[in-house]
């Protein structure tokens, strides 16, 4: 699947730090607002009770994340709202309640799509959030502990898909990944269901997230979205623009860009992060790509391109394969925090193990340690073609591979030919349900965008493009990493974040941290 995802990845080094707040005053909250009215035809989704538990049987791979203090539940919501009579799903939520002076209650979701976000009730810990917010995650349907989940591969079937070496350019080649492609389409299809499968989009998750605000006691929303969770975002407000209390949105996803400039321009970042990893890594003695970053991209490829047809041995038996080397390679982009361990990694490869990763590819496709994965790859890709128009223009493809090719030439595996494969959206077996568009949301409160300059997945420009569109506050984050709020020890931009969220206290206008 010739896919990249731009979910929020957290820092594998990275610690929260706070500091001394570098906010102004200019908004003063209002007076109470009325009742929203509850949709016609959903009154027992909107006024349901929900039964509070202990998350122990709820979080699976995220149950160590949970604090004692944390409560889950199951939201029920129709799988089609067009049709609630018919058959529902269940969105695992979680919650830690307020230590002080209640405000309400406070929607994150980490990206993806497809990423499982019950653990994220436990961010902002010991901060202004956690006195005034009950926190709450939540695992968007079809994903983590929300049932149905969406299913696609076995973990053998992964594991298998994996060990290949990715496929050339050639006639053959491209016709093996097309194939390969349609198998897996109709995989998801075969165990998730048509009917499920089509509605797993963000056009139905803003929704659910509207019938959690309201189960929640909430009589508007108050939410933090990063990378695809921006889209959640500025969705939620076009569907319930009077229903937006305060959102925070960090790492923006442009929602007037098209499919092929997207894949280019998050080519084009990960090229950046790469260039200034290779700078730092020169200044150190010990640098695997050697102390000319002008020569990284060579000595990196001259690292890899042995593992094409050679995968490097690893203590499991699996062997790190050419693209589970450079899956793990990009995981560690998403922050400067992890360069460290890149070039431990690279070094390990220099001599001979691929251990290290292939530990940050499991990482980032979900793979547990007994072999098992979690659904987030069979999510993203889901959610994905439902969420965006397929690209089944065979010369717009070859154009894309082209351009890719030549922005991001660290990426560049060498076995590109005159044509492309299409993606596997091109073969996906329900239609998607939006399209790139400019946001308008007229009379929207004043929300806020924070926008790292170098950051690798969501370009600078699509955060600028999204405060504009939204009239929102803009925060620059001078930086080299993915999402900043809450992970990035920048304490100018978490302050100023909670006073927004708890007092709705703008940042002050043009305010650039880092």
């Amino acid at each position: 699947m010739t896919l990249s995802r731009s979910g929020r990845v957290a820092g594998l080094a990275a610690s929260l730090l706070m500091a001394a707040a570098c906010s102004t005053s200019q908004v003063v909250p209002g007076s109470p607002e009325p009742a929203v009215p509850t949709p016609a035809g959903l009154e027992k989704f909107y006024n349901q009770a929900l039964q509070w538990t202990g998350c122990d049987t709820f979080g699976g791979d995220q149950g160590s994340r949970f604090p004692v203090d944390s409560q889950c539940a199951h939201v029920t919501v129709p799988i089609d709202y067009a049709k609630p009579d018919g058959g529902t799903a269940q969105i695992a939520i979680s919650r830690i309640k307020a230590s002080g002076k209640k405000v309400g209650s406070l929607l994150f979701n980490p990206g993806g799509p497809g990423q499982a976000g019950l653990w994220m009730a436990a961010q902002g810990q010991d901060t202004p959030l956690s006195q005034r917010f009950d926190r709450i995650g939540f695992d968007p349907r079809g994903v983590g502990a929300s049932v149905p989940a969406i299913a696609c591969l076995t973990g053998q079937e992964w594991d298998a898909e994996r060990a290949e070496p990715p496929k050339d350019g050639s006639p053959a080649g491209v016709a093996s990944a097309e194939d390969e492609n349609k198998q897996f389409a109709a995989h998801c299809a075969e165990r998730t269901g048509d009917e499920f499968l089509e509605h797993v989009g963000t056009r139905e998750v803003v929704q659910d997230m509207d019938v959690i605000r309201a189960v929640l006691g909430d009589q508007k929303l108050t939410y933090v979205g990063y990378s695809y969770g921006t889209r959640l975002g500025y969705s939620y407000a076009e569907r319930f623009p009077d229903r937006v209390r305060a959102m925070v949105l960090d790492g923006a996803v442009d929602p007037d860009s098209d499919p092929v400039a997207e894949s280019v321009q998050q080519a084009a970042g990960f090229q950046k992060a790469f260039d200034a990893y290779a700078t730092d890594c020169a200044t150190k003695p010990d640098c695997p790509l050697g102390p000319d970053p002008a020569q990284a991209v060579t000595r990196f490829h001259a690292l890899l391109a042995p593992l094409w047809d050679h995968p490097v041995p690893t203590k499991d038996g699996r062997g790190l394969s050419f693209g589970d080397a450079v899956t793990g390679v990009q995981n560690t982009l998403y922050a400067e925090d992890n360069w460290n361990v890149l070039s431990a990694g690279l070094a390990q490869v220099a001599n001979g193990s691929g251990d290290l990763l292939l530990k940050l590819a499991d990482l980032y496709n979900g793979r547990r340690n007994d072999g098992s994965y979690d659904n987030s790859q069979d999510a993203f890709l889901a959610i994905h073609c439902v969420d965006d128009p397929a690209v089944k223009d065979r010369q717009a493809v070859d154009k894309q591979d082209a351009e890719y090719r030549k922005v991001a030439p660290f990426l560049d595996d060498g076995h590109g030919g005159d044509q492309a494969p299409l993606e596997l959206c091109a073969f996906w077996p329900v239609p998607n349900s939006a399209t790139p568009h400019k946001v308008s949301v007229p009379g929207l409160t004043r929300t806020v965008v924070i926008s790292t300059t170098q950051d690798p997945a969501t370009p600078y420009q699509a955060g600028v493009n999204l405060a504009q569109q939204l009239g929102a506050a803009l925060i620059t984050n001078k930086g080299t990493r993915h999402t900043v709020f809450l992970s990035g020890g920048v304490a100018c931009v978490d302050n100023a974040v909670f006073d927004y969220l708890t007092d709705l206290r703008e940042p002050p206008n043009g305010l650039t941290c880092g």
